[in-house]
């Protein structure tokens, strides 16, 4: 096993310039229930709207997420999306971006309408124009880049097919890199690997290689072979081959192909991955990683992005809980101590658009019933937060001779499950202030509660989040099982 701490705190030394095809993602959550008496056609009743830097941007995102600094370069229309996005842009901390405007198209725009309750996407409308950019916007582009390269430690050309990345500024952006001693890693959109030749690493997917090299690449050794053919036609020293649930296989020119399993996680969103992917690659061999060690991290990197809705990016925390999931939080650190520390949290989670999920409870002996609301309510969203009633709150509640167990080991048991992510310990008698202070998106609590007796539902409701009523256990609760333990009827 490899040093990640050691090449993980070597990422914030590192710049990588990243260019390509810049959009803005757009997601449209809702459900469907029932088809449109127009056409066939479902009709999905929209429940919140998110908007995304996508493209190349997500790539650039990713990088800087992992504290890597990233130098952007893209292209942009000149309209209200493209306007909006460079703004955003602006706002990212650890990204420079210098955006070239091309006035002969629209800045690329994708809708995509997603049914919530089963994570798939509906419908994706787009917004583009794919031709290849004028002479006069490639020189523009070529012009913009090359002085940046003095400045980075690897290149990433991301390519979309949107017209940015011609023949001639990929050849140019190339050659530039190769004389300045940098090394190139390229996502190709194009069967013609030979438009990205010279470059060090080229990351297709399956469907991308197959096309380009006329190959089955269904097994290992099929893609090692093709792979040695389109390496000497791209003349680049590896190729990384991405095959979503199979894996990846990476074929170096020199050694042995190197192949590893996908993690198995439950796949949310697939948008985005191959950025976060191409990503970590460039950020962990700017930082020294070898082939296996980069190829590592990106798989590692891939399955926390799908799990994720939407385009998303990674932390390095994350991609170090991924791969030292042993070594990640202990049990105390999940506890929340300060309001301070849980805004840090708060804030840190809405940043990266993660959904923030909420319940609460005494949680005196825990048992198969809070297990199911817990995981039930961790499915519903990106991050659990847990509020765990206070020993003085549960004796208000509960009488004289609770809580059994005392407030300190309540919480590092809950803090000790992977579907809880903080506990945090409230006094009063309700968690409205907690809610409050949170606004979560969705508040779960057990089905022996309606909606109107939830605590904090009409915050919920105001923010446009969801109210979770999970079905409970028979026979299981905690005051049968400590009538049971001292001898009394349950």
């Amino acid at each position: 096993m490899f040093d990640f701490d050691a090449l993980a705190d070597a990422f914030s030394r590192q710049t990588v310039l990243c260019i390509g095809d810049l959009m803005l993602d757009e997601f449209v959550y809702g459900e469907v229930s029932r088809i449109s008496p127009e056409a066939p056609a479902p009709i999905i009743a929209a429940r919140r709207s998110e908007t995304n830097i996508g493209g190349a941007g997500n790539v650039a995102r990713n990088i800087a997420a992992l504290g890597a600094r990233c130098i952007f370069v893209g292209m942009i229309g000149e309209d209200e999306v493209g306007v909006k996005l460079a703004v955003t842009l602006a706002q990212e901390p650890g990204i420079e971006s210098l955006l070239v405007h091309d006035s002969a198209r629209p800045t690329t725009r994708k809708v995509r309408f997603v049914s919530e309750h089963f994570s798939t996407h509906m419908l994706r409308a787009d917004w583009e124009l794919a031709a290849p950019a004028s002479g006069e916007i490639e020189q523009k582009l070529i012009d913009t880049i090359l002085p940046q390269l003095a400045h980075a430690d690897i290149v990433l050309l991301s390519d979309y097919a949107k017209g940015m990345l011609t023949a001639r500024v990929i050849r140019n952006v190339i050659e530039a890199a190769r004389n300045a001693g940098k090394r190139v890693v390229v996502d190709p959109k194009s069967a013609n690997l030979a438009i990205y030749r010279g470059a060090t690493l080229l990351t297709p997917n399956r469907k991308e290689f197959a096309e380009a090299t006329r190959s089955r690449a269904g097994r290992e050794s099929e893609i090692a072979v093709a792979a040695q053919d389109a390496m000497q036609l791209a003349d680049c020293e590896a190729i990384l081959v991405t095959q979503s649930e199979h894996g990846m296989t990476l074929v170096p020119r020199s050694g042995e192909a190197i192949h590893v399993p996908a993690y198995p996680v439950k796949v949310r969103d697939v948008s985005g991955a191959g950025d976060t992917v191409v990503a970590v690659l460039a950020v962990a061999l700017a930082a020294g990683a070898d082939w296996e060690t980069a190829l590592r991290c990106a798989n590692a990197a891939a399955a926390v992005a799908v799990s994720k809705k939407g385009t998303a990016t990674v932390t390095l925390a994350e991609l170090r809980q991924k791969i030292l999931p042993h070594a990640f939080l202990a049990a105390e650190e999940k506890i929340v101590l300060t309001p301070v520390d849980l805004d840090a949290h708060l804030e840190d989670w809405r940043r990266q658009g993660l959904r923030i999920g909420f319940t609460n409870g005494c949680f005196d002996i825990l048992h198969p019933g809070h297990l199911k609301v817990l995981t039930a309510a961790r499915a519903a969203c990106d991050r659990l937060i847990v509020g765990l009633n206070s020993d003085t709150s549960v004796r208000r509640i509960k009488g004289e001779g609770r809580p059994v167990q005392h407030q300190s080991a309540r919480a590092e048991v809950l803090a000790a499950l992977e579907a809880v992510d903080l506990v945090v310990i409230f006094e009063e008698d309700t968690p409205m202030d907690l809610v409050r202070r949170i606004r979560p998106a969705v508040l779960a609590k057990g089905g022996d509660y309606t909606r109107e007796r939830v605590v904090g539902h009409e915050v919920v409701d105001a923010c446009g989040g969801e109210v979770l009523l999970v079905d409970l256990l028979p026979d299981s609760s905690t005051t049968s099982l400590v009538n049971r333990a001292r001898g009394g009827r349950a």
